[in-house]
């Protein structure tokens, strides 16, 4: 229990301390990137039923207004304050809510999708599991979850970032067979996953799934 309280405390405070400047440097983001939009262009396709779509670790917001934006009805949630207080005030119209990944507060079969970008990389390979069986609880029979995490072997503690202001989170690269086993193990189904920027020094990837019917 010590060891997660300690991981979950680590993020919360960097995050907290960070929000501003996060948001700065992400407001624009998924305007510069064609690659981002079109996996986010994707997701939305798959959503198939009317209902809520959660952003799990939604940072300050701008996924989930982009969301919004492409006609679902997104909203987010992160554990950090912080950056839950950026969001609310970057977007005024949009829910979102302070909570943890690995307890979301949301009742069973609920939401008819998930989304979960770059925010796994901070969850310790033990917690991992729980966290992806949470988002199946959470999900309808038949909707999507989508998650973006840095591909790689090694994790790494991050001690500074964001405008350099002092950080303490460990950044966990995996491979896209590993995580799309976690979510196999969670009761998904695996359709789609594909890794970005092969030449870059810390590629990205993208796996889609869905909860059985």
């Amino acid at each position: 229990m010590a060891v997660v309280q300690t991981w979950l405390t680590d993020t919360r405070t960097s995050y907290d301390t960070v929000a501003a400047s996060y948001a700065d440097r992400l407001r624009d983001s998924i305007a510069r990137s064609p690659s981002l939009r079109m996996t986010l262009g994707l997701f939305a396709s798959l959503v198939r039923e009317t209902g809520p779509v959660a952003d799990v670790g939604c940072g300050t917001g701008h996924v989930t207004a982009h969301l919004n934006g492409l006609g679902l009805d997104a909203f987010g949630l992160d554990l950090s304050p912080g950056m839950i207080e950026v969001a609310r005030q970057e977007h005024p119209g949009l829910r979102f809510a302070v909570a943890s990944m690995t307890a979301l507060p949301l009742p069973g079969a609920s939401v008819a999708g998930l989304l979960s970008w770059w925010s796994l990389i901070h969850l310790p390979d033990d917690e991992a599991p729980a966290a992806l069986a949470q988002f199946h609880r959470v999900l309808r029979p038949g909707a999507p979850v989508a998650l973006g995490f840095h591909v790689g072997d090694v994790a790494r503690l991050k001690t500074r970032g964001y405008g350099g202001h002092p950080m303490r989170v460990h950044v966990y690269r995996r491979r896209p067979a590993q995580v799309s086993e976690w979510l196999r193990e969670a009761g998904f189904t695996v359709e789609a996953q594909w890794v970005e920027e092969l030449d870059s020094e810390v590629p990205q990837a993208v796996v889609y799934a869905r909860r059985p019917a």
